[in-house]
């Protein structure tokens, strides 16, 4: 189906004939009307969109009159935007670049314009993975080696400085030595509107979408920045370790922890 965008204006010179060159979208269209025609052209109403979308009937309606306030974040509204008019056969893009040009003017994040684009791994991946393998296996040796003298060179109660004991988790720890935070996002009690980027808030892009119930999505990085519409609906995991999210709905992902971060 061929996507519906904004109605296109024309400049005229100043004799008053045409110019085929100056032929261009309007910078400026109204977001709300645009959605609510769409939708009211296609007969369809706020339960089925809720269907298609997962989206909150509150969180469309508030798309169509352009009250952005009682959306949970900017980073929600763009996403929001996108599937909302992705639903309706729109092209989500121009909606969200009229989003930022007009109300996140003078955020604190940076404005960005995602694509799908797949990226090219640097050439220092192969060497730092090698030297992650070596690392971890020099860790196995030498633990090997502490247990082998613990059991067999001494007392049988005594302890040895720096071993683990059985009761402490060290597959979370192993992945942290590495510098590799490996976030698992569970969508157990209901669906949830996702997204999840590399870095930072204006770091690429690795998932924006709604996570439906019974599904799992895993994702690998030094540092992950996790938002979630719906928090209480996940269940997520660190380094294979379950992890319970402080309050609010975007989250900081290091190697060792989550904590909350701003929108």
């Amino acid at each position: 189906m061929q996507r519906e965008g904004p109605d296109p204006i024309v400049d005229p010179n100043v004799d008053g004939r045409t110019d085929p060159k100056r032929l261009h979208f309007a910078r400026v269209f109204d977001i709300g009307s645009s959605l609510r025609d769409a939708r009211l052209r296609q007969g369809l109403d706020f339960p089925e969109l809720e269907e298609r979308t997962k989206i909150r009937p509150k969180y469309l309606r508030a798309l169509e009159d352009e009250r952005f306030d009682i959306l949970p974040a900017p980073t929600y509204v763009r996403g929001f935007l996108r599937s909302y008019a992705e639903a309706l056969g729109l092209e989500g893009q121009p909606f969200v670049d009229e989003y930022n040009s007009r109300f996140a003017v003078g955020e604190d994040e940076t404005l960005i314009r995602t694509r799908r684009t797949p990226t090219r791994a640097t050439r220092r991946e192969p060497r730092q993975s090698r030297l992650a393998v070596l690392v971890v296996l020099a860790i196995a040796v030498v633990t090997a080696l502490v247990i082998a003298a613990w059991r067999f060179g001494g007392p049988e109660d005594e302890s040895v400085p720096g071993l683990a004991t059985p009761s402490q988790p060290t597959a979370p720890v192993a992945a942290g030595m590495r510098g590799v935070a490996r976030l698992t996002v569970s969508a157990r009690a209901g669906a949830s509107w996702m997204e999840v980027r590399a870095g930072l808030a204006d770091g690429r892009l690795l998932y924006s979408g709604t996570l439906e119930r019974g599904q799992t999505i895993v994702f690998q990085g030094k540092r992950l920045r996790l938002a979630l519409a719906e928090p209480e609906n996940v269940v997520v995991r660190l380094n294979g370790s379950r992890v319970d999210l402080p309050a609010g709905t975007t989250f900081s992902v290091t190697p060792t922890r989550i904590v909350r971060s701003s929108p």
